[in-house]
């Protein structure tokens, strides 16, 4: 076969190096958290689509980010949990389902930020431009939000994962416990010069929109809140705001705490569970900081509780 267009149809992944009692420890926790993360998220969603005093701009938009959650956890956590109970000399994937699970990884990590963008502009729109807030942030503000969220995030990643499956493979292990796109370029001996700087500028040019999105938004609400002199719409705004930039902030630490441990080999292992974590906690997170600090959500909650507590 031509070396220039060789592919391995199969491909072994490396997993997790820990023991067999550790490996039952991270099983029972990895499985807990990802059916808590299901459950939440698509239990959120399924109460603002039900209620109608939920219809308003800032919970649609905030529907995003738990479709999001769903998909960062499903395309690791129950491929992780498969190869916790498998040998490690038969950890093997396709690679086709490689090359999904890496376009689906890094589609998690940018929407992640690009839905929290639009939902700063929302809350900047309220805070800062209330009385013309019902005539931005109308259906179709909101379906331009929604659409540039996603378009922003599937046509890049593409492109990022494009770049590396027309490469050619002289290697079939991905030194990881899942596949990225480095994984994927990895694979091959030929020149990845453009890969590597397309993926750093990708990488660079999102956290940069992230980061300046939001202090921006933010410097302009905090300026709107220290010349207002209405206590109750600073304190409200703060409570607002106070829940997004948490989730952001968790996303964040989360995100940048693998990439610091990258820089430090004898730190291997402790980086690829800080990435799992990248899964994991902002996914677990964000329902319970939304359910318990937005009003509306709260009660909606606490009435299906009651329901149940009633008619059991």
């Amino acid at each position: 076969m031509d070396n220039l267009t060789f592919r391995y149809s199969v491909l072994l992944v490396e997993g997790l190096q820990i023991t067999h009692q550790s490996s039952q420890l991270t099983f029972i926790f990895l499985l807990t958290a990802y059916v808590f993360t299901m459950v939440s998220n698509i239990g959120i969603l399924i109460q603002i689509s039900a209620e109608k005093s939920l219809h308003q701009p800032m919970h649609i938009l905030f529907c995003h980010l738990p479709v999001s959650d769903v998909i960062g956890a499903t395309v690791l956590i129950p491929r992780l949990l498969k190869d916790l109970l498998t040998d490690p000399s038969e950890r093997y994937i396709t690679y086709v389902e490689c090359v999904f699970q890496a376009f689906f990884v890094h589609l998690y990590g940018t929407t992640s930020h690009t839905i929290l963008m639009i939902m700063a502009f929302d809350r900047y729109v309220a805070i800062c431009n209330p009385l013309r807030y019902p005539t931005i942030m109308t259906n179709k503000m909101m379906v331009k939000l929604s659409t540039g969220a996603w378009a922003a995030a599937i046509l890049p990643v593409g492109i990022l994962i494009g770049l590396s499956v027309r490469l050619s493979h002289c290697r079939s292990i991905i030194p990881n416990h899942f596949c990225d796109n480095a994984s994927l370029f990895k694979l091959s001996c030929e020149n990845t010069v453009i890969n590597n700087v397309y993926g750093l500028t990708f990488t660079v040019v999102l956290l940069i929109s992230s980061l300046g999105w939001v202090l921006m938004t933010y410097l302009r609400i905090a300026m709107v809140c220290l010349k207002s002199k209405n206590n109750a719409t600073n304190s409200k705004a703060i409570k607002t705001c106070s829940t997004h930039l948490t989730v952001y902030v968790i996303l964040l630490i989360s995100g940048f705490v693998p990439i610091f441990l990258h820089r430090f080999s004898e730190y291997a292992e402790n980086r690829k569970f800080g990435s799992v974590m990248f899964h994991v906690i902002p996914p677990g997170l964000n329902p319970i900081i939304y359910g318990l600090q937005v009003k509306e959500i709260r009660k909606r909650m606490l009435k299906l509780c009651r329901n149940k507590v009633n008619s059991s």
